[in-house]
């Protein structure tokens, strides 16, 4: 059984592409099965990072209920899409980190205990940091690995903050 379209989930992602918006990142809707996502880009390039380039990728989509599965074969696919969207080379000068997110009424523990339990590499240069939210009325909660990581660790505190921004 599919979430209400006026339900919070939906809710939920339609703010969540509001703040995407809003903090300047390209949004687009590209399908993943027979769902509709809202992917949202943007890089960054400061300083204290040697002038290294992060790009982060937001991907996220509303299901029936998150499971293990659906959201190892969701973080799988969306890791996939951003390496094909990146710019520039891969490498030392340009990092790049995917929030892959499944919003739903149902999220499964195991599920949200994956997102918990640390980043997802892809080759040395893209990291993912799948996000479960069990969004119901009156509620939410957001579940993702908060920790640092060895590849890209000088990123962490700014992938945070976006992370904080956008999943609230």
């Amino acid at each position: 059984m599919n979430p209400p379209p006026n339900g919070p989930a939906h809710a939920y992602l339609a703010a969540l592409t509001e703040r995407l918006a809003a903090d300047g990142c390209t949004v687009t809707s590209p399908p993943w099965r027979d769902h509709s996502v809202v992917a949202a880009a943007r890089g960054d390039r400061k300083a204290r990072w040697m002038g290294t380039k992060v790009e982060l990728f937001v991907f996220a989509s509303v299901v029936p209920e998150v499971d293990l599965t659906t959201l190892g074969e969701f973080t799988g696919w969306a890791m996939s899409y951003a390496k094909g969207l990146r710019s520039g080379f891969s490498g030392a000068r340009n990092a790049a980190f995917v929030l892959p997110a499944l919003v739903s009424d149902r999220v499964q523990p195991e599920a949200a205990q994956w997102a918990a339990e640390d980043a997802r590499l892809l080759g040395t240069t893209l990291i993912g940091r799948p996000i479960t939210v069990q969004a119901v009325p009156q509620a939410r909660r957001v579940t993702m690995y908060r920790g640092g990581t060895v590849l890209g660790g000088m990123f962490t505190k700014h992938v945070m903050t976006k992370a904080a921004l956008y999943f609230p």
